[in-house]
């Protein structure tokens, strides 16, 4: 299933895992330089600007050669206009297909045919429904990512497969269940929970590394997705754009409570849950959760003036930080102020590998020359095999 080349796309790996052992000071700059040379990876970018500049000459292409085909199709056009995003999706196909052979990934130039494929595929579908079927889109959406996922390794496509997903699931619930407005919420939540567990066993169970960033990644989608589908400023204010009373004010919500303690509860899980297994992404997601929760109590209830309430929020974060990096800066394991020595954890997992190959080459294994020097066959008593010396 996957073009791209799985030896490269393993080096690639491990050349990203070189780099944060020379910065954590495991390796130097020799063995790095070593390593780099010796091992043939895919043409990627790292930088974010470099590949952004080429995902805008990569877009650039692509439309051009989309109006190319306008232009040859425009003498004969009538109806027949409809047929045109699906040929601007065969492009970005074969636009993949092309540039994924030639050991492009997470360079730019494919992302933008790659992306460009699902948002043809999702405007092709749209077109041939007049737009009126939103459930075709994000399922034939949904379908394509994830086979764009699956084939070409690309992170970007994960993302969209998961929010496609999740978007087909909510406008089932909503369009063919006559409560689906009333359990939407419940049910996103169990969907979000099931997703996270879905995708932690699978990780942990996983053989091949190269989907491991995709599913990390959906992992920690679905703890966004369940703290916003819980939130009572997104359900209440949710509810009333799809209920069509929305005013200057939106009508209260049933179950309320709940969804306040839901609010402010999930939060705090997320940042025990984070310190107690040492995950830094949960820990992030606690923080901007954290914050989301005050500006949803105080987008209902404004207690303080804005500028009474931001300054009392700056004291109270500078006082958290203060007696944090006070208590954590003295230890040594655990939860520490002290900085990483290597930012990516899975690193240690091939540096053994890395720096053996490092210190002893890694070219193949050739047959040693012949010795001029004659032997005879080795024996117990220090003679030749014949037992003579």
């Amino acid at each position: 299933m996957i073009l791209l080349n799985k030896s490269k796309l393993e080096n690639s790996a491990l050349i990203e895992e070189a780099d944060s052992l020379k910065s954590a000071g495991f390796i130097g700059k020799e063995q790095l330089d070593f390593i780099k040379k010796e091992l043939l990876v895919l043409n990627n970018h790292k930088n974010i600007l470099v590949r952004l500049g080429f995902f805008l000459l990569g877009s650039f292409l692509y439309s051009s050669l989309c109006g190319v085909v306008s232009l040859l199709g425009l003498s004969g056009m009538d109806e027949s206009w409809k047929i045109f995003p699906y040929l601007f999706a065969i492009i970005g196909v074969v636009g993949s297909e092309i540039l994924t052979k030639q050991d492009y990934h997470h360079h730019g130039l494919d992302d933008a045919f790659i992306l460009g494929l699902q948002l043809n595929i999702g405007f092709a579908v749209g077109v041939s429904t007049d737009g009126d079927n939103i459930l075709a889109i994000t399922i034939a959406v949904t379908i394509v990512s994830l086979i764009a996922y699956l084939r070409y390794v690309h992170l970007l496509s994960a993302l969209v497969f998961y929010l496609a997903f999740t978007a087909t699931l909510g406008y089932a619930i909503f369009d063919f269940l006559e409560a689906g407005q009333a359990i939407l919420p419940f049910f996103m939540m169990l969907y979000s929970i099931g997703t996270y567990y879905f995708c932690r066993r699978i990780i942990s169970k996983l053989e091949e590394p190269f989907y491991y960033n995709g599913l990390l990644l959906i992992k920690n989608l679905s703890l966004i997705l369940l703290y916003f589908s819980g939130n009572y400023l997104v359900v209440r204010e949710f509810s009333a754009s799809l209920a069509d009373t929305y005013y200057e004010i939106s009508p209260e919500i049933p179950f309320a409570f709940f969804f306040w303690i839901f609010t402010f509860g999930i939060p705090v899980l997320y940042l025990v849950f984070a310190l107690k297994n040492k995950d830094r992404i949960m820990l992030w997601i606690s923080f901007a959760a954290i914050a989301f929760s005050f500006y949803s109590f105080r987008f209902y209830y404004s207690v303080l003036p804005i500028e009474v309430a931001l300054t009392l929020g700056g004291l109270v974060l500078f006082a958290i930080v203060f007696l944090a990096i006070k208590k954590l800066k003295h230890k040594e394991a655990g939860v520490t102020f002290k900085p990483d020595r290597i930012s990516n954890s899975t690193a240690f997992l091939n540096a053994e590998a890395l720096i053996i190959a490092s210190t002893f080459g890694m070219k193949p294994e050739v047959k040693a020359p012949e010795s001029p020097m004659e032997f005879g066959g080795g024996g117990f008593s220090g003679g030749g095999s014949d037992g003579n010396f």
